[in-house]
């Protein structure tokens, strides 16, 4: 294994001791999402009794927007909070007298962020097929396409929510659990782009998601691949990733040059 894979495992397999350690913290990973599964599997179980075509559709689209906008949200919060257990536990400073790169830590964080992702969504969807009896796999490969493009997205939310750590410390903290969420109403989860105001119609299309959940609706009700979409929110991850970089890199590098990486959170 190379220097930078060897760094970045070094990274990733401190983070998955503690949670092979401690079934809380796992336990903790599936419980948000297994409880917005059982909550809005109730409110789809009865728009799906309704004796209306029309509203059974609508049931499997809420609940595949549940599961897809986990995904966003854990990738998201799986970033920012590994990132948030390396100040509290006092380790940030320590990790950079060690040859790791700011790059590598970005890969660690995003593996992690994977991983998290993987262990808080696969019992929701597996809950969602048991329970309720929708199988978010009938999408098929776009599934994949789909989850992709909200993983990164929540990945370029939390390289800026990072970003702002590094420059405000802990009064910035509270962006790790709420930002996403706060993005909600604009992201066209449960409702198309269209509901909106015209006016804020252009702000939910500068929005990955917003692209993403616009073509689940189309493949769950239409059953066909909405390539336009697709690949309008990979090229705005691309473009949110790349400025959220910038913007981790600048705020990093000043961190370096004030000496913020040894007390940050202090």
């Amino acid at each position: 294994m190379s220097g930078p894979l060897r760094r970045v495992w070094g990274l990733v397999y401190r983070h998955v001791a503690l949670y092979r350690r401690s079934p809380p913290r796992i336990i903790e990973l599936m419980y948000w999402p297994i409880l917005q599964m059982v909550v809005w599997g109730f409110i789809t179980a009865y728009l799906a009794g309704v004796q209306n075509n029309v509203a059974s559709a609508a049931a499997g689209v809420l609940l595949g927007g549940v599961l897809l906008w986990e995904a966003a949200l854990r990738s998201q919060m799986g970033f920012s909070l590994s990132f948030l257990e390396e100040i509290w536990s006092r380790n940030l400073g320590h990790l950079f007298v060690s040859p790791l790169r700011p790059a590598e830590l970005v890969a660690g964080l995003m593996t992690l962020s994977l991983l998290r992702t993987l262990i808080a969504v696969l019992p929701a969807m597996a809950l969602a097929w048991f329970l309720y009896a929708f199988n978010i796999l009938q999408l098929g490969p776009l599934l994949v396409l789909f989850f992709a493009a909200l993983v990164m997205m929540g990945w370029a939310v939390a390289l800026g929510v990072v970003a702002l750590i590094l420059r405000f410390g802990a009064g910035a903290e509270a962006l790790a659990w709420s930002i996403l969420f706060g993005l909600t109403p604009f992201a066209a989860v449960f409702y198309p782009v269209s509901i909106l105001p015209d006016w804020l119609e252009p702000v939910a299309y500068a929005l990955p998601a917003a692209h993403v959940f616009e073509g689940m609706r189309a493949a769950l009700l239409d059953g066909r691949a909405e390539w336009g979409h697709l690949g309008a929110a990979f090229a705005l991850d691309a473009l949110w990733l790349a400025l959220m970089a910038w913007l981790f890199r600048a705020q990093f590098q000043a961190a370096r040059v004030k000496g913020a990486l040894l007390n940050i959170g202090e």
